[in-house]
């Protein structure tokens, strides 16, 4: 792992309305880490993975946020270095954002429009080195035979290897997934983690993936970073997140959810 910091966030706040979603959060994320990015519904997570590329635009006067050390956004501003900031970052949603009347190939292949510009991208005039590098990145996440098919006919995993072939192809450095695995069987969302764990150790990117399952954190994240009320309450190993730590973090009913097979 390098020194190199990927993110870095400065007491940050954001509010909605009445709502402070995020309030004075700090952390830093270096290339070549994976951090989980936990905590109950409503504290924070997703505001503040969306926050990392400028999607959310955090308050004025609230802290800054740098990306590969250059500033995305402060002062409730986004940077005019932003779009070009983003061709770096590789973000992967919960529905998968891909186009579903185009096939697989097509919504792989969007992902250079940085690269090549949108009205190539638009006309798929794609170059032979580009197409090339299409089907490898499907190769590499398991879903190369259905690059022919409309997106709409696939299954939520492949859909979602294809939103993550797509950053791929995109040449990310670093990888955002807010809550990938959501709506997956259980199957499918263990080859989605599987798949990032191995970015990350086989190329060094950068990964943070926010989570309900909190055993999935676990598993596959070697760092956590836990909010509650939009303030970090836990940033550390994973083996750190003991029994009194997680009923801090989401109340005691979480003890239901993970203790509940001691108890008979």
């Amino acid at each position: 792992m390098t020194s190199e910091a990927v993110f870095s966030v400065h007491a940050v706040s954001k509010t909605f309305g009445a709502r402070r979603a995020l309030d004075g959060v700090s952390v830093t994320v270096r290339q070549g880490e994976m951090v989980g990015l936990i905590g109950p519904s409503g504290s924070g997570k997703s505001t503040l993975l969306r926050s990392l590329t400028g999607f959310n635009v955090i308050d004025a006067d609230q802290g800054r946020i740098e990306v590969f050390g250059e500033p995305m956004q402060a002062r409730g501003r986004v940077s005019d270095k932003a779009r070009r900031i983003r061709t770096r970052v590789g973000f992967i949603f919960q529905q998968f954002n891909l186009v579903g009347r185009l096939t697989l190939y097509a919504n792989v292949a969007l992902g250079m429009l940085g690269r090549i510009g949108f009205w190539r991208g638009l006309f798929g005039l794609w170059p032979a080195r580009e197409k090339s590098a299409v089907m490898t990145a499907l190769q590499r996440v398991g879903v190369a035979d259905y690059a022919g098919q409309k997106a709409s006919t696939l299954s939520g995993g492949q859909q979602q290897r294809g939103a993550i072939a797509r950053a791929l192809v995109q040449k990310a450095q670093v990888l955002l997934a807010d809550e990938p695995v959501a709506s997956l069987d259980p199957v499918a969302a263990r080859r989605v983690m599987e798949l990032l764990l191995n970015l990350n150790r086989d190329d060094g990117l950068a990964v943070v993936v926010t989570l309900h399952q909190v055993d999935y954190a676990m598993r596959y994240c070697p760092r956590i970073v836990a909010l509650k009320a939009g303030k970090v309450v836990y940033d550390g190993p994973s083996v750190g997140l003991d029994r009194p730590t997680l009923v801090d973090i989401y109340g005691p009913e979480i003890q239901e959810v993970f203790w509940e097979g001691e108890q008979r």
